[in-house]
């Protein structure tokens, strides 16, 4: 009876020890190793790609930069997925469009700065001012890590494990229930960032979009070999131009980055597409308005755009 209750008793034991680290912590990054002396209560994020992973775990976040102000967000700059938690939470505007400012930062007077090595928000040429004030930075690639690695990381960070732990568990749980609701089609799906700014890419089979549709069951298809000389821009998208798009979609189905059923409409009657097997046999989906960033919040909403379509 013993030997048979020892799983039991681990399975509780080993989730306390496991939150059982003290301070300080060594935190490995995108860049190396960061020292946290103890459990920061003023949190300030620089990359708004990350703030709805830190509002997703509890995190104490003071105040995050705000994005351009455009259809993904809202009057301030805070991306419409976790913009109403924001709000409630009282989280400040630190700077607005992206523009880094070192003294707004600095009157925060924050405890952690947590910051990306990617993107329209990366940190990467202020680092070195930003390390000159002596507060310990936390610098994370959310291009190609997924938002659960990210969450955990943070909750490290942060002393947030136990949240970390909590959404990442819910959103699986929530992937797992629906994805056994679902007939999913023959074949392979592409991930499409159609006129996005007038760019046009494909995701690679490890983006974090791709890695929500994998929790659903899709098998997500890259750029097809032969393109690779086509890319003019690489990270968790490939980018090519209108006019190889086509060439650039290997998947039977194709889900497009920041669809709604207008896209779709749009996608379908594009010319230069037409002779996609997915457009002549109507396997075109939205990945819903909030797909161009992946945290909790905007996972579970590309959840509840993709299932309808098919539910059996």
């Amino acid at each position: 009876m013993l030997i048979r209750l020892v799983p039991l008793i681990l399975a509780f034991v080993l989730p306390a020890v496991a939150y059982a680290e003290g301070w300080p912590r060594k935190i490995t990054d995108a860049l190396g190793e960061v020292t946290i002396a103890e459990p920061p209560q003023h949190i300030v994020s620089t990359s708004p790609s990350l703030t709805g992973i830190l509002l997703a775990i509890d995190a104490p976040l003071a105040a995050t930069a705000s994005a351009l102000i455009g259809p993904l967000t809202d009057d301030k700059g805070f991306f419409l997925q976790w913009a109403a938690v924001a709000d409630q939470r009282g989280v400040e505007v630190l700077y607005p469009n992206l523009d880094f400012d070192i003294e707004a930062l600095m009157l925060q007077e924050p405890d952690l700065v947590v910051a990306s090595s990617t993107g329209g928000d990366n940190i990467l040429p202020y680092l070195e001012q930003l390390r000159a004030q002596n507060v310990p930075v936390v610098v994370l690639d959310y291009a190609n890590d997924g938002w659960e690695d990210l969450a955990h990381t943070l909750g490290r960070a942060t002393g947030h494990e136990k949240d970390a732990a909590r959404v990442t568990g819910d959103f699986a749980r929530q992937a797992a229930e629906t994805r056994a609701g679902l007939v999913l089609p023959a074949g392979d799906a592409s991930i499409v960032s159609y006129n996005f700014a007038g760019t046009y890419a494909v995701s690679t089979p490890d983006s974090p979009q791709a890695r929500v549709l994998k929790a659903l069951g899709f098998s997500i298809a890259g750029l097809p070999q032969v393109m690779r000389g086509e890319v003019s821009r690489s990270a968790d998208f490939d980018f090519v131009s209108h006019e190889n798009l086509s060439a650039a979609i290997a998947g039977d189905s194709v889900f497009l980055l920041n669809g709604t059923e207008r896209t779709v409409q749009e996608f379908i009657a594009d010319p230069v597409l037409a002779n996609l097997p997915a457009v002549r046999e109507g396997r075109v989906y939205p990945l819903g308005p909030h797909s161009f960033r992946v945290d909790y919040y905007s996972a579970l909403q590309i959840i509840e755009t993709v299932a309808p379509y098919f539910r059996k």
